[in-house]
This record gives structure tokens, C-alpha cells and sequence, in this order.
């Protein structure tokens, strides 16, 4: 059971401590509630979780140091009655002050073990019994795998509003930045400019792609070179905090190409195809890959047969850049409540917004009254969406 103190030799416990002078918000009882579903119908007397996204669902904060790690310096764990957090004696105090704000810290186990005696994948597995059945995020021995994907969806109701008040900033922060540009800033520029303009907002940037007019017609991951931005650019970013992501593109001419802005509306049509499909699919209980051949009809409405085949298209966001990335025949369910990042491209051109999608709404996150927008409708299907528009500036 979750806060059993065996003394194997790997690991030396100093301490199982219960921090109730910090204050103590509801828990999140739909994510109790899924853990209790899940651990019932494996047949489970634990599960645990020690990658970041996986932590930051369950906890709403954030277990990383070094970035480079798939594995966090904390462990939390979940019986069916109460979490235990497992970590090492240097960060377990932070970590209980400042990263676990979803916790009830009534109900939380704390145990701690010396950095210089174990690693955290050798310490979790003694808070397990020997005749315990226990499943974590991690490849683990005498451990089963858990795959918390499908825990993360539907969205609570709780990061629904986390969602929004990240996205917008994450928006904010690349039109900040997109205003400012000119002609001769260069790719590493303007990429450096976003991170700085996220972080400032306590917004990390797993994601910055900066494409000058050259390489943006060359390229659909245009990885900021020292390239300057010429006639126009395309702006990308997919952004982090406690967890959820949150993605936009803007795109922004000085002197634009003249196919841009057709190429611009129809990647843009193709968007608000892929989001009134997705939340069909939702209502109707279908798939990733129903939303995935509306997409490619689409494509084809809108004279750009196949261009799907040059980029992936996006799909349901969350706890992960993607939770998934739709594919032809993909079978994964669409669920709702739930955010979805679609990425259509066509040579030169992107459209892309995180959109919180409900059974009888389509909210698009990553959006403010600062940029001009444009009136888009859907192929074939009954939506109109405000788009974000080229922004065109003087050179």
C-alpha cells in the first residue's frame, strides 16, 4: 500500500511527513474518480506517475529540473484513498511548498530519501507491497505500464479555466512580438523574442518556429535559422505551463507573395472544417479518423488535393503538445470537453489556434482583440469562425 516504508538497501526513508500548515484546496475529485475507475477495472492496488505532463494532470504542478528527462524528480502515487509523493531529500520541500496545488495535503503522504542513495525509479517501488499490483507512466520492473492519455480527456472543469487563462497569454505574448517585427530581424531573433515574452508570462516554449519567407515555402517545421524574415513570416509556438500546451501560428508580410493570402483563407478554411468535424465526431461518438477524411475533403474543396500528405494535422491537445495526432483510420475516440490544436498547412501557409470544443460550442483559446481577423466558414458544414488574418506591416 502507497506510504509502506520497507527498508530495502537501495533506498533509505528519512522521512514520511504530513504537511498540514499549507493550505488545502478542493481536490479535483473528476481525476479521483478516473484514478478509482481505472485502478478497478485493472484488476490495480496503485498507480503512479513520474513523467511531467503526468504529474502536472494529476497535481497541477510541475516536477522538472532538467528538461533534457523524460522522468521527474518527483514520484505521486494514488491507492484509492489518499496520494503519496515520493522525491528526493533535496527537492521534496519545494516541491510540497509550490508544485502540488491540487493536492489535499490532509490526505498526502510525503515520504523523502537521500539524493546520494537511490535514483526516484528505485524509490517508488518501495512504497509497494510484495503482494501489491502496481502500474506507473515509466518503464519499471514488477511494475505494469499505465498509458495516461486516455486519463487526461476530458478535460475538468478546472483546467478548462487554466486552459483559457494560458492560452490567451500564450497568445498575447506572440502578437506582442509579432508587431515588433521587421523585414530584416532575423529567424534566432524572433525566436528569441518569443521565449523571452513567454517566460516573462511564467510560460515555457517547447515549441518555437520562426519561418521567413524563403524557408517557410520550403519548409513546414521551420526551425529559426539565422535567416532574415524577408517579404513575410510564419510565426508558430506551442506553449507549456502546469502541464497543459497550448499552440498558435501568426503570420505577419511586409511585402506579401501575391498567392499568400488565398493560401492563407484556405489553410484557414480547412481549420474550421477539422473543428466543426471534431465536434461531430464528439456528439456522434466517432473518431480521430472520421475528423481526419473531413480534413482531406476539405483539402480538396478548397483546390489543395494532397497537401495533407506534407505536414501532420494536429489533433486533440492537452497534457501533451498532442495528446494524439489524428491519422487516416485512426481510431482513437473523440471526447469532449476536450482542447484541440488542427495544424492544416499548404505550401507557405498555416492556420492554427488551440479551440476548446463542447458539445454545443467551439471556443477558440489563443485569441485576443489585438489582431485582425477574418470571417472563415467551414467546407461542406454549418460553422463560421473569426480566423486570425495576415498581419501586414511597413517594411
Amino acid at each position: 500500500m502507497l506510504g509502506h516504508t520497507g527498508g530495502g538497501a537501495a533506498v533509505t526513508l528519512t522521512a514520511v511527513r504530513q504537511y498540514e500548515e499549507l493550505p488545502s484546496p478542493a481536490p479535483d475529485m473528476d481525476k479521483r474518480e478516473r484514478l478509482e475507475a481505472f485502478l478497478e477495472s485493472h484488476d490495480l492496488d496503485s498507480v503512479w506517475f513520474a513523467r511531467p505532463n503526468s504529474f502536472a494532470w494529476l497535481t497541477g504542478g510541475n516536477n522538472v529540473v532538467d528538461r533534457e528527462g523524460d522522468v521527474g524528480v518527483a514520484a505521486i502515487g494514488y491507492d484509492g484513498t489518499g496520494m503519496t509523493l515520493v522525491a528526493n531529500n533535496i527537492e521534496v520541500d519545494r516541491i510540497v511548498s509550490e508544485e502540488v496545488p491540487d493536492l489535499d495535503v490532509d490526505e498526502l503522504s510525503v515520504v523523502d530519501f537521500p539524493w546520494y542513495t537511490s535514483s526516484l525509479p528505485e524509490a517508488v517501488p518501495e512504497h509497494v507491497g510484495s503482494d501489491e499490483r502496481a502500474a506507473i507512466d515509466i518503464d519499471l520492473p514488477g511494475f505494469e505500464h499505465v498509458d495516461p492519455t486516455p486519463l487526461r480527456q476530458p478535460l475538468t472543469d478546472r483546467d478548462q479555466e487554466r486552459y483559457r487563462d494560458l492560452s490567451r497569454q500564450t497568445a498575447a505574448a506572440v502578437e506582442a512580438v509579432c508587431r515588433e517585427l521587421q523585414a530584416g530581424d532575423t529567424e534566432h531573433e524572433v525566436a528569441s523574442a518569443l521565449r523571452v515574452a513567454l517566460s516573462a508570462r511564467d510560460i515555457e516554449a517547447p515549441v518555437v518556429l520562426v519561418g521567413g519567407a524563403t524557408r517557410a515555402q520550403q519548409y513546414r517545421h521551420y526551425t529559426p535559422t539565422d535567416a532574415e524574415l524577408g517579404e513575410y513570416a510564419l510565426v508558430s509556438v506551442t506553449a507549456e505551463r502546469a502541464g497543459l500546451h497550448a499552440s498558435c501560428t501568426r503570420t505577419v508580410a511586409f511585402d506579401p507573395p501575391a498567392w499568400l493570402a488565398e493560401r492563407h483563407e484556405a489553410t484557414a478554411r480547412v481549420e474550421t472544417t477539422a473543428l466543426a468535424a471534431t465536434q461531430a465526431a464528439a456528439n456522434d461518438g466517432d473518431t480521430a479518423g472520421d475528423v481526419f477524411a473531413a480534413i482531406q475533403n476539405a483539402y480538396d474543396a478548397v483546390g489543395y488535393d494532397g497537401e495533407w500528405e506534407h505536414h501532420h494535422q494536429g489533433g486533440a491537445a492537452g497534457f501533451a503538445g498532442r495528446e494524439w495526432i489524428a491519422t487516416p483510420d485512426h481510431d482513437t475516440p473523440v471526447e469532449a470537453p476536450m482542447a484541440y490544436a488542427w495544424n492544416p498547412t499548404v505550401q507557405g501557409a498555416k492556420s492554427e489556434d488551440t479551440a476548446l470544443v463542447t458539445a454545443d460550442n467551439i471556443e477558440v483559446l489563443t485569441a485576443t482583440d489585438r489582431w485582425p481577423t477574418t470571417t472563415v466558414s467551414a467546407v461542406d458544414r454549418e460553422l463560421e469562425l473569426e480566423r486570425p488574418a495576415i498581419l501586414e506591416l511597413e517594411d
